[in-house]
């Protein structure tokens, strides 16, 4: 690519980034901290993937989420999971008419923009099956109906990593559908001072006012497509999916007993959109290593399946991801 298409793509990407200045400045005023998370979450919306979120209750996943879908001006769902829940509570039914001795679809509260589905690995198999379903289709059928769900379509799942009973664990293969695994940490005691002068109050605050349309946003996505990405950056991304595939071609032999399965092409795929979003969040018309390494653990963490030998040494997938940006050179 010559460097002035270059510096093209750059000039435009500056311009129609701008909004995400403004997100960051009224998201500011309702939450505190946590600003990596609501950071990924934006890549998440921009590079049209959905987001699974872990962490303990009480880290406002839900207020972020809200806050998010009222900023857009977009249609927000919160579903709470449960064990009892069937799949018909998630996408519809059909009802029958007796005037009209008819059957007529009711659709349920995935139709609608952003779905927060709250501890999901609280609801059984045939609910996650139905959710996933739509994220990955894009559309839900109803008897013998289809029907397209309206983008912008983004789904926020979140799971307590602490309470297991009751629980369903998401199979493996239902976690990959997800673009990023973000684990949300407790905030640090400045960010808790300012939280207690803010939200302790006995009166709840005002919805805010909208910032950024729907069409900013499909803008945005379309655009994403069009940041430049060099080969060497593409080598380094397939360099790390590959080496959780074959370590001992990368110098990783420690890990060949550690893994069972390596990320699949997704992981490759997602990495790349992702980068590109992080880039456009940055104002930038081009990804950088730094970009693949900023949202890398939240793509691969949840797509190494790991061996029993690591379980029992207790190393975690993001140990296997640390080594693997310690060890593949970057360039």
């Amino acid at each position: 690519m010559n460097n002035f298409s270059l510096t093209e793509i750059n000039e435009r990407i500056l311009k129609e980034s701008a909004f995400i200045d403004d997100l960051h400045k009224a998201l500011a005023k309702k939450i505190v901290g946590q600003e990596e998370t609501v950071n990924k979450i934006f890549i998440g919306l921009l590079a049209n993937g959905h987001v699974l979120l872990e962490g303990v209750p009480g880290l406002a996943k839900t207020l972020i989420a809200n806050t998010i879908s009222q900023l857009i001006n977009v249609d927000f769902q919160r579903i709470q999971f449960t064990p009892d829940m069937l799949p018909a509570d998630l996408i519809g039914t059909l009802i029958f008419n007796q005037k009209k001795s008819e059957f007529e679809t009711r659709k349920g509260p995935i139709f609608s923009n952003l779905i927060l589905a709250d501890e999901i690995n609280r609801a059984p198999a045939k609910v996650q099956s139905a959710l996933l379903e739509a994220m990955q289709e894009r559309q839900v059928t109803i008897g013998k109906s289809t029907f397209p769900l309206e983008p912008p379509f983004l789904v926020i799942a979140t799971q307590n990593p602490i309470e297991q009973e009751g629980t369903y664990p998401l199979p493996e293969a239902q976690v990959d559908r997800f673009m990023l695994k973000l684990k949300v940490d407790y905030p640090n005691k400045e960010e808790e001072r300012l939280i207690i002068r803010q939200e302790a109050k006995t009166i709840a605050t005002q919805p805010l006012k909208p910032v950024v349309t729907k069409q900013k946003i499909f803008t945005a996505q379309k655009t994403i497509n069009d940041i430049y990405i060099d080969e060497k950056v593409e080598e380094y991304i397939l360099n790390l999916v590959f080496a959780t595939r074959n370590p001992e071609k990368y110098h990783l032999n420690d890990l060949v007993n550690l893994i069972e399965f390596g990320a699949s092409p997704r992981a490759s795929i997602n990495l790349v959109l992702a980068s590109k979003a992080r880039a456009f969040l940055e104002h930038r018309g081009y990804i950088t290593p730094e970009d693949v390494r900023y949202i890398g653990a939240d793509i691969l963490r949840h797509r190494i399946i790991l061996t029993y030998e690591a379980e029992a040494e207790e190393i975690t997938s993001d140990d296997i991801v640390q080594r693997l940006f310690d060890t593949i050179e970057v360039p």
